[in-house]
Order: C-alpha cells, then structure tokens, then sequence
C-alpha cells in the first residue's frame, strides 16, 4: 500500500533585489524627474523669499511677476551666469556679475541630493516573514552611474531652460553665453559628485582624472585606499587657514568700524523690510567677503572698481559707492600702516600648518610604527617631502584663484566694471608664500619627528636598567628607612640587638632575605649575584655592629 506524505509547497518570496528591481521607476525616468525637482525646488526657494520681500516691501517698484522675474534671475546668478540690468539711468544696459557666492550651495546641494537619490531605484518592502531570517545587507546601487548622472543633469537643463526664457522678459535679464556656460558646468559637476557618493566614492574615477599627472605625483594627491593623499590634505588645510583669516580680517574691521557700518546700513534703505533685504545679501556676500579677505592678506588685494585697488601696502580711493555695510569694512585711502601689514600674519600660519600636515604624513612611520595594530611605512626622504609641499602649495593656489575668480565680477559699466580680487595675483602671491614658508617647515619638521623617537631611546633603556635595580635591591633596608616603631640607623641597631640580647634577632629576621639573594646569585651565577652576595656580607658587618 502505497502512502502518501502530504506536504506543503512554501512559496518562497522574490528577493528584496528583485523586489526593488520591480518597484522602482526606470532609472532614466528617475534621473530626469529628480533633476527637475531639484531645479524646481530651487526656483521655489528663490521665489517664496523674493515674494516675501517684495510683499513686505512698502514700496514696490513692480507686480507680482517681475518679483517672479527677478527670482528667476537670482537664481541664474547664483549659478554664475552674468545678468544685464536695462533699467539703468543712463538707459545703457549694464552688466552685473558679482555673484553671492553662499547662493551656489543650495543648487549645488540639491543635485547632489538628486543624483545621489536617483542611483537607488528605491526599496520594495518585502514583508513576508524572510526578513527576520536573514541578516540586511547592504546592496550596491541598483541604477547605473552614467544613466543617474545623465538622467540628473537633462532633468536639471529641462527646468532651466524655461527659467532662463522667462527670466529674459524682466529687468534683469540672463547674459545667454554666460547661462549657456555656467548653468549645465554646474548641474555636471555637482550630479557627479552626488553619484560618486552613492557609490562609496571610489577612487577609480579620481584616478582617471588624476591620470595626466606623473606617476610620482598621483599618491600625493590621492591615496591608494581612495582617500585624499598627503598633499591634498595640506592643500585643505592651507585653504581653510586663509578663508578662515580673511573672514576675521573682515570681522575685525567690521568691528573697528562698527559707527560706519551701522550708519551705512541706516542710511541705505529705511524700514525693516528693506534692512532686512540688505542683511540677507550681507549674509549671502559673507563667503566672497572671506575670499577678498584672504586676497588682501595675501597681497595683491581686491579691487573696488577698474584701477582702484586696495591692498595692505595701498588703497588707492575708490569711486563713489553706495553705503553698503560691508563696504565700511574697506581700509582707509593712503599707505598701509603697521596694523594692516599685521594681516600677513593669515598666509605665515597657513604655512605653517602646511608643512605641519606634510611632515605629519612624512614621517607616519617614526610616530605611528609603535602603536599596537599600526603598520610600518616607509619614511619619506627629505626632497620626497619637499615635492610634497610644493604640490601642496600649487594645489592651494589653484584653488585660491578659482574661488578669486568667482567671487569678483562687474556691477556695472566703466568704472564698476570690476570688483574683486584678480585671480592670477592671487595665484602668484599664494605660490610665492607657501612655497617660500611651507617647504622648509615640512622637511624640518620631519626631520624633528625622525630624531626624537631616537632621541629617547637611550633614555628608555636607562629608566628600565634603573627600575630593574630597584626591583634587586627592594629587599635592602636603606638608611633613615623606617621599619615598624622607631628609626633604624647604625646606633639604634646596636642598641636594640644590646637590649634584646644579641644579633640573632636581627640576623634571623635578615637571614631569610640574605639566603633567598644567596639562592639567586647561585641560580644566575653572575657578577650580579657576586655584588649582592659582597653587599650582604656587608650588611652584616654594618648591623651587627
């Protein structure tokens, strides 16, 4: 007879691969719809605070759509695209292309947002009772980079195409080179960022653009686990030192010339809206505000308007402008005083913590080849060192001059049609103080941390010889050394072994120890157990005296 097992067929549940790979959205469709949100939302931003301001504003020049215009063409500008303003008084239209820099990163911010979303066709929940069976591991994106970052950028030039247009039929009208440059340059650079980061930035793609550089250079600039490399590393250090000492360079002066600044700002508008709005650009002109700063330390300065230069050797007198508060920060006309000479202290300390930075990654070894788990490297040699410290400087400078090129721009024609810091003075002044301060800081440095551990080895080695003989000679009472009720010296030996009748107390209690250290100096055979066997004997002669 024939028996028949009934069995249940568990149906088993699609993999949460196959189930995020079925619920998503195509992942072309979710790059274009997340690079048109982000265009969108950043638009949306500019035009909710524009309409605020213009809400508030008591006397507004327009209806509702040329704030809307004007938003638009804020947000070209912060891109970097230059604007033509036509409502001028001469009626020439006049450029106007100083962009506020802290407006880039809410773009920049949402593409990578974007794009780092759109690699990760989002997850199916798959709630069949698996999960708890298995542990989550973490899977790789699921879209392709090249489908995300083109997805992202053509959804993001979809959204501002339009805007551009639009903008066009207000008073402040995008320049079309300009737009046509700076607007995808943007959309590219941050929607590669943001699928690089969803892929665990790799360090392949870095590799290939780094490719063009000597093989010698490229692990100064990235390492080979991908991280950023010694020279990088000091290149963002020097870069944060001197924004950070041009912002308190501007800070102080704004705080020296605190009436003026006040003043200026009552003086400009009236109302709360107004001061209001004039804050905000303020506030947006803060990281520009850092970059001039820096440029003034630095040297070459900044210029208010073509030929008006203002350095802390000079400042030539500028043309008239308006009372900005920032302005009030500008140094008076004539030569520099010893106070504004004091701010070529902000590059000295940038060299300084360059060289530090190379020298720490130099000389990793001497430092860190001891620590328990730690890997032994190479020591750099000194001109390994120095190469690293020019390529620091060179890097630092690249980007001082980059940052000094989009932080200036005209505001208007003729005379105002250059505001800023001139990049390649920059550069230079930036090469010429690093290389000069941050070279021979590196290698001396180095060669500080490389003589130090061996500087302290002899001193080791005695303080163990030291503690080994205190370990020996522990047993031996020493003189003034107090042992039990009273001072035991030469005299108050004698006396007590006279009042307790004789040595024999005091060489019993001794004779244990003697025989152990007798026992010792047999086992080691030594001369150091000779010494001590001469030294008990000694001893006796010395108690029982």
């Amino acid at each position: 007879m024939a028996v028949v097992i009934e069995m249940t067929a568990r149906r088993r549940s699609p993999s949460p691969l196959s189930a995020r790979m079925r619920d998503r959205s195509p992942g072309l469709v979710g790059g274009l719809m997340g690079g048109a949100l982000a265009a969108g939302l950043g638009l949306a931003s500019f035009a909710v605070l524009v309409m605020l301001l213009w809400i508030s504003s008591p006397y507004p020049d327009s209806g509702p759509g040329g704030a809307l215009h004007v938003a638009a063409a804020l947000w070209l500008l912060a891109h970097g695209a230059e604007l033509v303003r036509t409502d001028t008084l001469s009626g020439v239209p006049a450029p106007l292309g100083l962009p506020p820099l802290l407006l880039l990163t809410l773009p920049v911010w949402l593409l990578h947002r974007a794009a780092r979303d759109a690699t990760d066709g989002g997850g199916g929940d798959a709630d069949d009772g698996f999960e708890d069976d298995f542990e989550a591991v973490a899977s790789p994106p699921l879209v392709s980079p090249r489908i995300a970052w083109t997805g992202v950028v053509l959804g993001y030039l979809a959204v501002a195409a339009p805007a551009a247009l639009y903008a066009a039929g207000g008073v402040l009208r995008p320049s079309w080179v300009w737009t046509a440059g700076w607007v995808p340059l943007v959309a590219v650079v941050a929607a590669a960022a943001g699928v690089w980061s969803a892929y665990g930035r790799p360090g392949r793609p870095l590799r290939r653009l780094l490719g063009v550089l000597p093989g010698a250079v490229r692990p100064l600039v990235l390492g080979p686990d991908g991280r950023p490399g010694v020279a990088a590393r000091a290149a963002a250090a020097g870069v944060v030192v001197l924004l950070g000492g041009g912002a308190l360079l501007v800070t102080v002066s704004l705080l020296g010339h605190g009436a003026a600044t006040q003043a200026s700002l009552l003086r400009l508008t009236e109302g709360w809206s107004g001061r209001f709005a004039v804050l905000l650009l303020c506030v947006a002109l803060v990281p520009n505000a850092a970059v001039w700063g820096a440029a003034y330390a630095l040297g070459p300065g900044f210029a208010l308007g073509a030929g008006h230069a203002v350095g802390p050797l000079s400042s030539a007198p500028a043309p008239f402008l308006p009372p900005f508060p920032l302005l009030a920060a500008v140094p008076e006309v004539g030569e520099g005083a010893p106070v504004h000479w004091a701010a070529g202290a902000v590059p000295v300390v940038a060299a300084v913590v360059m060289g530090w930075t190379v020298a720490k990654g130099a000389a990793a070894a001497e430092r860190g080849g001891t620590r328990p788990g730690s890997t032994r490297a190479e020591v750099w040699t000194a001109g390994r060192t120095a190469r690293a410290a020019a390529l620091a400087a060179v890097l630092c400078a690249a980007v001082l001059a980059g940052l000094a090129a989009l932080s200036g721009g005209p505001i208007g024609s003729a005379v105002l049609s250059r505001f800023g810091p001139v990049w390649w003075q920059v550069a230079v002044a930036t090469l010429a103080w690093l290389g000069l301060l941050a070279i021979p800081t590196a290698v001396g440095v180095r060669a500080w941390r490389c003589r130090s551990p061996r500087a302290e080895e002899p001193k080791i080695g005695t303080q163990r010889e030291d503690t080994v003989e205190g370990a020996h000679g522990a047993a031996r009472p020493r003189k003034g050394a107090r042992l039990g009720r009273g001072w035991f010296t030469r005299t108050g030996v004698a006396g007590i072994a006279g009042v307790a009748g004789g040595t024999g107390a005091v060489d019993g209690t001794r004779g244990d120890g003697r025989a152990r250290g007798d026992r010792g100096a047999e086992a080691t055979g030594g001369s150091r157990g000779a010494g001590r066997a001469e030294g008990d004997k000694d001893a006796g002669g010395f108690w029982s005296a």
